[in-house]
Formats: structure tokens, C-alpha cells, sequence
């Protein structure tokens, strides 16, 4: 990164942190009241000891959080409600005319409703002082919400990623990029920070990078969702509530170290390393008016050095270095009592360097790579009366992403320009390419003396070369404004708490994605899909080429959008122990490309307009209706039954850039040239240019049934059982448009004779790339709903959770299977990668048909999941927490292109099966985490805290993520790993991930 470069991120970073604390301020002391659902409730009935209701009850509920307090009323059936209290503890306070007095002291969980009936008794005052585990009486649903103390108190980790390991029903996971599955793909979750999506626009995954030393409580609905907060998740949907400031000020300052010196050393894997890691960490809270606006903020900053790397090159490698720097700040404002608003500002730079080393590439393939994050969120809620509110929040996120090669090369290239074969290593990422294996054919003995030149010139076989293929620049946003009505009307015997809810949703992002030289390139040798002349291709993105004439009008930018929208209806019934929830959310989702727009004279309906914004695909109201129903039996205090039904349609969708035209004119390019490097042609990849939709098709759905029991064994101990199935179907992908019939010559992996009879899924697509007056051209793909797409997900869990006076445990058991024949968690090289949603490997070609051996276990497929955590605090100030669980392995199936040979030209293996889905597992995987804390109290009440957390404490290092690729050859993909044959030495079938090492982490922090 050159000294100008720095200067702009600088000054960036400073205009951007001001004037998003300017606008986060005015927000929220000027909005109108708004939230989203960050808060909790308390309900219940006030009655005399005989069971008479009791009017006219003033109940008063009180927290450090809430900074005036919140106040209500029962109604003449004795019910009360206090609906938006910020999470926290709370003393509930009920006085009656007489002066009769009862408090409880309650914990109020985030998106967790509470019932706590209180008797009134005939004395002038009665006090019940104490906390009990009560029931979570909000929803029927799976549902789980953790407090501050057991965040701090277990060993978790600092990012928020590493929340994901308290899903309970989730298999642990170290994937830096996709999401456990939970009946659902990883990108179908949904990763919330205050009510604030930071899940990756249209992609789904969690890219954001807010740290967990913000958090204070956490909430985790895994299913049984009601229709309110707008909650479309396919998976699990994670919300998080920040920590606020009070009427004391507070402080705290810490360091945490992970030195290599104190890790063990990792499973030798393709790659080898000692990894350093080192945390920072400030906070500040408290009040600037009492009682009124308390404000947080804090500063984290974590550093990475990755050193003494070597990888299968058997050369050093240079070192990783990574550093961030994130701020945060927050407001909490009630100018009245029953008047909440918070507004917050997030800004966060990070910065990277000696990234992306693949196991077979040298140093100079290296990328540094830099990412800079801005939320604004302003959120608040109006208790108008004592039974009705209203709220709304507004949020606005940008995630700017950039990569850059090490090793860059100064190369205008155009179309038509011969590729330098003395010089690749200096012309782009050049993967020496492999002999075949028992060469069999004339044609294979010659590829394997070409190869062999090359290797003689080069290096070994299948070692990357030159520099990394692509400069990248990625900017996504979303912007999103949502506004709630909730009321409760008593009708006789019935309680009816409403909720009306609407929400608006703008996602998009800016591409610019460059070549570096020819990109990558590769040496078929003669042999392959492009014939016997073809000895060299350079795959290259084709916005890098230089236009001869100088008069382009292609943009530079890739503008990807899609809007969002949904209203909800909710109604909540009581009825003596009955409870009755009836909802219904409808959505409508627009996606939009680039590169079309409208004309009512063409065939098509559209004519070619580069750079234009075009409505790519709108689904409708009535094909979005999400219906939630639920019952709920009261048999006690201690016992509830329920039973749901939820229907999901997931959000996340990646076409707005997959299948825009854009890519027609900024498509990726095979340019292909002869044995001595001179230009021959080129060709578009078919599957990566702008695409048309079938006609009809239905957007994705997830339906679930779910059945539970909640039990209170005691005031400590809580039981829940639950029985739940998910089906999902309608999947979108792209795929040849004459798929149903193009594959089967050979019978033995040919369509099904019924998906066969169907044709084409868009029988006029030629008549509409090419003829009339103005023909759009683009992609022999379609976007098609995939015939007998399916997933198919059983689940049964327990899970007991334990609260004390100075000790907490929540241990849970789940068994599952997740099934069909749509894996989008297994669809490219890397077990862990950010892929489209509705535009992969799925579908593409020979092979990857739904009917190719694809219907059995998915790789989300862990059927036994352990998981045991939590903490005791000990007499002299010192605490232990822990973290245990076990889980079965990953399923996984061979890939080969062999039976498939005859059908197509290619040679990748890639998500080719050759044996059904999930005909194999990886080994189970068993890990306990420690910690231990030790308070001291200093200076009048200060505290200094020493912490150590021993991760993976039996140091068990169990690989996954398992190689399926059978063959290996495949010269035309030189950036995807291939170039490792089977056999002696080969990986397939191995291991290309392992958990990591045990390793010691210590903190040193000062809290005032």
C-alpha cells in the first residue's frame, strides 16, 4: 500500500468516523421513537390470594439500564404489561391503592417475554425479594437468550463469530467464512448486532466484524419464529443487544495475548505456521445527563503475525500480519419515562498483508487485502399507554473490501495480444501444470512431455507461480427502515396482544474486479475441451482488457441491487393456560442488473444498454405469504406444551449480481492460444455471463413443525424438549437451459424420464438472444427452479439449564439428519468459501445434475451434537468456565470426472459425484475449553482481573474438510488447488483442515 493510498484510508477513516457520530447523534435526539424488537417483557396478572383480580395495580419496573424507569397499570382483568425494557436486571414494583407492596427482582433477557403473576396479600405491605428461572412465555419456539455474565464468564472468544458456538443443535465449527448449518445452508442464518443485520448483502454470510467485548446479552431463535421482527431465516437468526452506560460511571482497560510460544504445535497440514495474537480493548460509560442520557463507547484493536510458513513449495513463505482498529459509541436518551431511544455509531479499518497463500503456491502469490465497516443504527420505542406502543428503527451499514497482489504486473493487455510463455511467471498466476498418470493415448504421452518442459522451465508440477490472478474491489451496503404498532385489546375472557409491523430493505454492491497481466493461465497442453491446438488459456476478467480505440462505454463498476420489503401481522391470544399465536408475514423481493432496459420492441422485451439499471426479477406478495401458527398449553407455572408451524422464505440472494447482464460486457474470458503463445480466440464462461429467468418460478421456502415441552423442575433448573422438521424446496439455480435432455446419452447418469419429458426450461431462449431488432445475446444458462429440488431436516434435542447463586450450566443433546438432494454448502473446492446463492456449481454441466448421485446426506449432516458450558464463581473472587462438545463428522463422497467423460470435455473433478451423496464421514470430533478468572479489589473498589482461557485443553486436532477431488486433473483451473495427483503422496480422501491447536490465552484488565 503506497504513502497516498495511506494518506486517503487516513482521512477517510476520520471525515467517515465524524460524520457518522454527527448523523448516529442526530438521530437519535431528533427521530421519532424507534426500535426494533432489542428489548425484552415482563406480563402477568395481579390477584388477590384467592384468585380475584386486581384492578388498578401501579406496577413500576426499574434498571440501571432504563434511565427513567418504566410504568404501567393492571386492567380490569388484573393483567398487567411493561413491553420494551432494554435487557437487563430489573426490580419489578407492584403497589395498590391501600399501600399494599410486593417487588421481584426479574432478569429480562433480550427477545424474551416473561410471566410473573404476583398475589397481592391483606396486609398493608408484603415484600417477595428474589429471582426465579422463569419460563419464556413470549413464543413457542427454540429459542435461547444468554446474559452478560455467561458471556464473560465461559471461554467463547473475541469476534462474534465465535458466538456461534452457543447454538444449541449447531455442530462447532472454525470456518472463517460460512455459518453452522442449523436445518438450513450456512448462508441461510441470520447475524444481527442490536438489532442491525450484518450478515454479508445478498450473499448471506457473516462478513462483518464486530468483537464480542460489546455484547450484553445474546438471543439465538433456531425455530418456531413468530411473524415479528421480520425474521426470514432458513437457519438460525443470532441478535445481540450492546452494552449502554448507567448512572455510574465505568471504565476498563485489557490486553490479551495468544503467543505461538504458548500454542501447541498444529497437525502438519499442507501448510505450517506459528501464529501470534495479540488484543486491546477500552471502554467508557456513564451518564451526561442523570437519569436521562447515559452514552458507551469503546476501542478494540486486534493484531495477527502469522510467521515461519511453509507450505508444500518447501520454501518460506512471508509473514501474515493483520491489524484492525474499531470503534464504537453509543447513546441512551429518555426524555420521558415511557420514551426509549439509543443511537450508535461502528466504524472499523482493517488492514492485511501476505494473504492467501494456496499449499502448492509460492510467496509471490500473496495478496494484501484491506476492509473498512461503517453501521449507523438509531432505534427507540414510545409506550403510549399502558396497552399499546409504537417503534421504528433506522440502519445503515457499509462493508468496502479491497485486495491487491503482492506482486503486480505492469501489462496492458487487449484482446488479440500473444502471451509471453518464456515469461509467465512474470505475466499472471501460472499453475506448472501436471502429467497425466499412466498416460494411455498418443495424445496424453504428448501432453505429459509438454507438461514436463514446462515443469523443467518452472518448477514442479503443480506448483503456483507469478502473482496473484485478480485486483479486487468489493463494496457492499444496506440501508433499512422499519416501523411497529403493537396493541393489546381484552375481549371477555381473551387477551389479544397485536402486532403490526412494516419493513423496508435496499441491499447492493459495487464491483470492480481487474486482472492482473493475463490473469490466470493454464497449460491444456493440446488435450481437453478447446482441441488439439490449444496449448495455452489465460482466464481473465474482461473489465482489465484495454479497448484499442479508446472509446468504451462499458462502466467501470458493477452495480448489483435488490429491495426488499415485508409486513407482518401478529396476533397473540391468552385465554386462562391457552395461548394462541396466528400470524402471517408477506414480502416482496426486487432484484435489479446492469446492462438492460426496456423495450416493448424487442423479442426479449429488452434491448442491450451498458451501465443501465434494469428491474432483473421481482417475486410477489402472494408468492412470499409466510404463515406462523402456534399453540401453547400452561399446564402450571412449571410446565408448558406447544406445537408450531413456520413458513421461511430466506432472504439472502446472490442473482442480483450472478445473473445480471453486466457480466455479458464484464464477463469473465477464456482467451486461448497455440503451443508457441500466439492468440488464436477466446470464449466466454458460459455459466458466468447475464442470464434470463424461467417463467413462474416460485422463490425459495423453508416449512417447519415443531412440538416442545418447557418444564421448571425448580426455581434453578430449567428442562426443554423439543421434536422439529424442515423441509425446503423451491431452489434456484443456473443451469444449461436444455439440462433436462443435453446429459442423456449415457443412461446411467441421465435425467429421470419425467424431468426429461418437461424440454427446456425456457423453450424461445435463442429466439430471444438473437433474433428481432434488437438481440441481448448473453448465456445459454437460465435461472430455473431445479426440478425435485429438496432438503429435508429431523431434529430431537433436550437441553437442561441450570442457574444458582454463584453457578450456571446449560447442557443440551440433539439429534439430527439433514438430507436431500440441494447441498449449498458443498459446491465448490474449499469446504469453506462465500459463494452465490442460486448461481454454483449445482446444476452446472455433466455431473453436477440433481440426478448425479446428489440425493443422500448433506454436508450439514452431523447427526450427534454434545454441548456443555458454563461457569462457578468461588468464594475468593475467582471464577472457572467451561465449554465442552462433541459432534459427529462431515459426510463427504467422492468427486470424479471419469463417469462423465464421455459427456463433457472438461477434466475437473469439482463437484462431480461419483458415489452418492454423504457415502463417507470424517471422524467425530470431541474439544473442552477452560477458563479461569481472578478478581482482585484495589484502590476504594477498582478491580484488576488476570484471566487465562486454555482452548482445545486435550488438544485435539481432528481433521476435516476432506479432499474428494479423485482425479486431479484439471489444467484448465489453475487457481483452485488442483495439481496434487491420487495415489502415494496424493490428498485425496486426507484432511485439508484440522481444529486448531490447544492454545493459552492471558488478559490483564483494569475496571473502575
Amino acid at each position: 500500500m503506497n504513502n497516498r493510498y495511506k494518506s486517503f484510508k487516513t482521512s477517510l477513516h476520520v471525515t467517515s468516523v465524524l460524520s457518522g457520530a454527527v448523523l448516529a447523534t442526530g438521530l437519535t435526539l431528533l427521530a421519532a421513537p424507534a426500535m426494533a424488537q432489542q428489548v425484552g417483557a415482563v406480563n402477568g396478572y395481579v390477584t388477590s390470594p384467592d384468585g380475584t383480580p386486581l384492578s388498578g395495580v401501579a406496577v413500576e419496573a426499574k434498571s440501571p439500564e432504563l434511565p427513567s424507569g418504566r410504568v404501567s397499570t393492571t386492567g380490569s382483568n388484573g393483567r398487567y404489561q411493561l413491553s420494551a425494557l432494554p435487557p437487563g436486571d430489573y426490580i419489578i414494583t407492584y403497589k395498590d391503592s391501600s399501600g399494599r407492596k410486593a417487588e421481584r427482582n426479574v432478569r429480562v433477557l433480550l427477545d424474551q417475554k416473561l410471566r410473573i403473576n404476583v398475589q397481592m396479600g391483606p396486609s398493608d405491605e408484603v415484600v417477595v425479594v428474589g429471582t426465579k428461572m422463569n419460563l419464556d412465555t413470549g413464543q413457542a419456539s427454540l429459542k435461547d437468550s444468554l446474559g452478560e455474565d455467561v458471556i464473560n464468564s465461559i471461554p467463547i472468544g473475541q469476534e462474534y463469530r465465535d458466538i456461534q458456538k452457543l447454538i444449541i443443535g449447531a455442530a462447532y465449527s472454525e470456518d472463517g467464512v460460512r455459518g453452522p448449518s442449523v436445518g438450513g445452508s450456512g448462508q441461510d442464518n441470520i447475524y444481527q448486532f442490536d438489532g442491525v443485520d450484518v450478515s454479508l448483502p445478498m450473499f448471506g454470510n457473516l462478513a462483518a466484524e464486530p468483537s464480542s467485548h460489546d455484547i450484553a446479552q445474546v438471543s439465538i431463535v433456531r425455530g418456531g419464529a413468530k411473524a415479528i421482527d421480520f425474521n426470514r431465516s432458513g437457519g438460525a437468526q443470532i441478535n445481540t443487544v450492546s452494552k449502554s452506560g448507567t448512572n455510574e460511571f465505568h471504565g476498563e482497560v485489557s490486553y490479551r495475548t495468544e503467543p505461538s510460544s504458548l500454542s501447541a504445535d498444529p497437525t502438519t497440514g499442507p501448510i505450517s505456521s506459528k501464529t501470534a495474537k495479540h488484543w486491546i480493548t477500552v471502554g467508557l460509560s456513564g451518564p451526561i445527563i442523570k437519569d436521562k442520557l447515559f452514552f458507551y463507547g469503546s476501542y478494540y484493536r486486534p493484531t495477527i503475525k502469522v510467521s515461519d510458513r511453509t507450505n508444500n513449495t518447501g520454501t518460506n513463505i512471508i509473514d501474515f500480519n493483520s491489524t484492525r482498529n474499531e470503534y464504537f459509541g453509543k447513546l441512551t436518551f429518555t426524555p420521558t419515562n415511557n420514551i426509549l431511544l439509543n443511537g450508535s455509531y461502528r466504524t472499523s479499518d482493517r488492514s492485511g498483508t501476505g494473504e492467501s497463500i494456496g499449499p502448492n503456491d509460492l510467496a509471490s502469490t500473496a495478496v494484501s487485502g484491506a476492509a473498512s465497516q461503517d453501521v449507523i443504527n438509531a432505534d427507540g420505542s414510545w409506550a403510549i399507554d399502558d396497552t399499546s406502543s409504537l417503534s421504528f428503527k433506522f440502519t445503515d451499514y457499509t462493508l468496502k473490501t479491497s485486495s491487491r497482489p503482492d506482486t503486480l504486473f505492469d501489462l496492458n493487455v487487449s484482446l488479440g495480444d500473444n502471451l509471453p510463455i518464456n515469461a509467465l511467471d512474470q505475466s499472471g498466476f501460472f499453475r506448472v501444470p501436471v502429467p497425466v498418470q499412466n498416460p494411455a493415448t498418443p495424445e496424453e504421452i504428448a501432453y505429459n512431455a509438454f507438461a514436463q518442459s514446462l515443469i523443467s522451465q518452472y518448477g514442479p508440477a503443480g506448483t503456483g507461480i507469478g502473482g496473484s490472478s485478480t485486483i479486487n474491489n468489493q463494496d457492499f451496503f444496506r440501508t433499512s427502515f422499519q416501523v411497529a404498532y403493537d396493541k393489546t385489546v381484552i375481549a371477555g375472557d381473551f387477551t389479544h396482544d397485536l402486532h403490526f409491523g412494516y419493513k423496508y430493505e435496499k441491499i447492493s454492491e459495487d464491483l470492480n474486479r481487474l486482472s492482473n497481466g493475463f490473469g490466470s493461465i493454464s497449460a491444456p497442453g493440446g488435450i481437453g475441451r478447446f482441441g488439439p491446438n490449444v496449448f495455452y488459456v489465460a482466464t481473465i476478467n474482461q473489465m482489465s482488457l484495454v479497448d484499442p480505440t479508446g472509446s468504451s462505454v462499458v462502466p467501470d463498476v458493477i452495480h448489483s441491487e435488490s429491495k426488499l420489503q415485508s409486513i407482518e401481522f401478529n396476533d397473540t391470544i391468552e385465554n386462562g393456560p391457552w395461548e394462541f399465536n396466528i400470524g402471517v408475514m408477506v414480502s416482496k423481493d426486487i432484484l435489479y442488473g446492469q446492462g438492460l432496459k426496456e423495450n416493448s420492441q424487442s423479442v426479449s422485451g429488452f434491448e442491450l444498454a451498458p451501465g443501465h439499471k434494469y428491474k432483473m426479477h421481482a417475486t410477489k406478495w402472494r408468492n412470499m405469504i409466510q404463515p406462523r401458527f402456534g399453540v401453547k398449553f400452561q399446564m402450571s407455572d412449571n410446565d408448558q406444551l406447544f406445537a408450531n408451524f413456520a413458513r421461511y422464505n430466506p432472504p439472502a440472494n446472490s442473482l442480483a449480481r450472478a445473473a445480471s447482464w453486466a457480466r455479458n460486457l464484464r464477463k469473465t474470458i477464456r482467451i486461448q492460444f497455440d503451443q508457441n503463445g500466439n492468440y488464436i480466440g477466446n470464449s466466454a464462461i458460459r455459466s458466468s455471463s447475464g442470464k434470463l429467468f424461467q417463467e413462474g418460478i416460485k422463490p425459495r421456502f423453508i416449512n417447519e413443525y415443531l412440538v416442545g415441552w418447557d418444564h421448571n423442575v425448580n426455581d434453578r433448573l430449567l428442562l426443554r424438549f423439543n421434536a422439529r422438521y424442515r423441509k425446503g424446496g423451491n431452489f434456484w439455480e443456473d443451469t444449461n437451459n436444455n439440462a433436462r435432455t443435453r446429459f442423456n446419452s449415457d443412461p446411467a447418469v441421465a435425467a429421470p424420464p419425467e424431468i426429461a419429458a418437461l424440454g427446456d426450461y425456457i423453450p424461445q431462449l435463442n429466439h430471444y438472444r438473437f433474433d428481432g431488432p434488437f438481440p441481448i445475446g448473453g448465456s445459454s444458462y437460465v435461472i430455473a427452479q431445479l426440478d425435485t429440488a429438496h432438503t429435508d431436516y429431523y431434529e430431537a434435542g433436550v437441553q437442561a439449564e441450570y442457574t444458582g447463586d454463584h453457578f450456571y450450566l446449560n447442557g443440551s443433546y440433539v439429534w439430527s439428519r439433514y438430507r436431500g438432494n440441494f447441498d449449498q454448502d458443498n459446491t465448490t473446492t474449499n469446504n469453506d468459501a462465500n459463494t452465490f446463492i442460486g448461481s454454483s456449481f449445482l446444476a452446472d454441466g455433466a455431473g453436477r445434475q440433481l440426478w448425479n448421485f446428489r440425493d443422500g446426506k448433506l454436508k450439514g449432516d452431523i447427526p450427534t451434537k454434545i454441548k456443555l458450558f458454563g461457569y462457578y464463581q468461588l468464594p475468593w473472587n475467582g471464577r472457572v468456565g467451561a465449554f465442552a462438545q462433541y459432534q459427529s463428522g462431515q459426510p463427504w463422497e467422492t468427486w470424479s470426472y471419469v463417469p462423465y467423460s464421455n459427456l463433457t470435455g472438461s477434466r475437473s473433478d469439482t463437484s462431480r459425484y461419483a458415489e452418492q451423496a454423504g457415502s463417507r464421514r470424517s471422524d467425530s470430533h470431541f474439544q473442552f475449553d477452560m477458563s479461569y478468572t481472578q478478581v482482585f479489589k484495589v484502590f476504594g473498589g477498582r478491580e484488576i482481573e488476570l484471566r487465562a482461557d486454555l482452548y482445545n485443553v486435550f488438544n485435539k486436532q481432528t481433521g476435516y474438510n476432506i479432499d474428494p477431488k479423485f482425479s486431479h486433473q484439471d489444467p484448465l483451473a489453475p487457481s483452485s488447488g488442483y495439481g496434487v495427483p491420487t495415489g502415494p503422496g496424493g490428498t485425496y480422501g486426507k484432511p485439508r483442515s484440522f481444529y486448531r491447536p490447544r492454545r493459552l490465552q492471558l488478559t490483564a484488565k483494569a475496571r473502575f
